[in-house]
């Protein structure tokens, strides 16, 4: 076991470069809300819904992902390599094989999906405008998923967080030249932010590539060592990876209806809530990078069969996570202003519902974290996935759904009080995800 000292050491080594990888990538999208916001409300929810879409494609590649990061961690602990080689490719074929149909379904029927979110015409066909050149960068972006935390599984966290950093800066270039039409490029408006999108989604798939496939890399093999799957093999993966992937489909489709309830509301409030959760976003990019180190320091110990130290691991990332999460709380509660003030134009309705909005975001940021630490860093990285799986499912569809829908349809509430009604699924997460670790049936070995 870690002393205090080695255990933050390893800890900050993998959550740093992690945590500036959450930053780059939410910032794109923070990026394109940021510049959009120029444009108008309809045009801030119509990218905010087709997002959505995106949204739900990257939850399945991050179950994906997150779920094959806990045999990766495991594998890596014991130095098993070619069962490791064989769940990043299994993990890039499910990512590739998903992306094509969100890619087609984006491209054939974009008004009919962003129609499922909003009535409204204006935003109907701003959104589907985006969402059909967007999807183009679908499948790139599940190849990106899925390597980068492969790579972070195997103690590689600085290649993602380049291939992120060379992303975030095409994507900035690329939004600006593109949305308003400088340096001599055509001014394509919001046909802009989904160029600039694609170009940095290459750049960053390309560098990947290229990493996954040098020499000295944990993930390289020839084709038929890296997609030789035994019938044990993808049960074992199945077994493990599968309730992550339905953990994160239906979650995902969850924050979709959410959104769908707050659009109930009118398209100033879904604007405003499009504006909140960018912030948000940025704001739990910290937590993220400590909730995924500790799924590869819980999985790579469990590997190394230091079965005792697991549990008091656990309880240094909950009290970290814990004070970094009051700080940032206190930060978004305190200044609302001053976050606001990087998006520019915004109506008075706007800004007055954001700015409320805020202060229930930093109300509710710590419970947030910890459930982020609870699902994703221990109960995964225990490889109680099952139980993962459960805990989230029932709290989103059985409250925070039925909730969302009763405040925003049944009782016509205003959007603050919608979404703290919503909100009740993080308070339910946490009371049954703390029994569970308090039981510790969570620590399980992968043979």
């Amino acid at each position: 076991m870690l002393n205090v000292k080695d255990f933050y050491k390893e800890m900050l080594a993998i959550a740093i470069p992690i945590a500036l990888q959450n930053l780059i990538v939410s910032s794109l999208n923070t990026l394109d809300t940021v510049m959009i916001s120029t444009l108008g409300s309809a045009a801030i929810a119509g990218v905010g819904l087709a997002n959505q879409v995106f949204f739900f494609y990257s939850m399945i590649c991050f179950g994906t992902g997150t779920g094959s990061s806990v045999m990766i961690s495991q594998y890596y602990g014991r130095r098993d390599f070619d069962n490791l080689k064989k769940v990043n490719a299994l993990s890039n074929l499910i990512a590739f094989g998903t992306g094509i149909i969100f890619t087609l379904l984006a491209i054939l029927i974009p008004q009919q999906l962003i129609g499922l979110m909003i009535k409204d015409p204006l935003v109907i066909e701003a959104g589907a405008k985006y969402l059909r050149l967007v999807a183009l960068s679908y499948i790139l972006t599940g190849f990106s998923f899925s390597t980068g935390i492969s790579l972070r599984s195997t103690g590689n966290p600085k290649a993602p967080l380049v291939a992120a950093i060379v992303g975030f800066v095409c994507n900035a270039f690329f939004n600006y030249v593109f949305i308003f039409g400088k340096l001599g490029f055509p001014e394509l408006g919001i046909l802009g932010a989904a160029v600039g999108t694609i170009i940095a989604r290459t750049a960053e798939a390309s560098i990947l590539l290229y990493v996954s496939t040098r020499y000295h890399c944990p993930l390289r093999g020839r084709l038929e060592e890296l997609f030789d799957f035994s019938q044990e093999f993808i049960q074992r993966f199945i077994k493990i990876t599968l309730p992550v992937i339905i953990n994160e489909t239906f979650w995902g489709l969850g924050q979709i209806m959410y959104s769908v309830a707050y659009a109930k509301v009118g398209t100033d409030a879904t604007a405003a809530i499009q504006i909140v959760i960018a912030i948000q976003n940025m704001a739990y990019v910290l937590v993220r990078g400590l909730s995924n180190s500790c799924t590869i320091i819980l999985g790579k110990t469990i590997g190394q069969g230091l079965m005792d130290a697991v549990y008091p691991y656990a309880m240094r990332f909950f009290k970290l996570g814990t004070l970094l999460a009051l700080i940032i709380a206190l930060f978004i509660g305190l200044n609302p202003d001053l976050l606001l003030s990087f998006f520019g134009h915004l109506s008075p309705v706007v800004y007055d519902l954001s700015r409320t909005l805020l202060i229930f975001v930093g109300f509710l940021f710590t419970v947030r974290a910890f459930n982020s630490i609870l699902v994703v860093g221990v109960l995964r990285g225990g490889g109680d996935t099952q139980y993962s799986m459960y805990l989230e499912m029932g709290s989103v569809w059985l409250v925070g759904v039925p909730l969302a829908f009763i405040g925003a349809v049944v009782l016509k509430l205003p959007i603050q009080w919608v979404f703290l009604m919503a909100s009740m699924e993080e308070i339910t997460k946490a009371s049954f995800g703390l029994l569970r670790v308090r039981s510790k049936k969570w620590v399980h070995e992968i043979n």
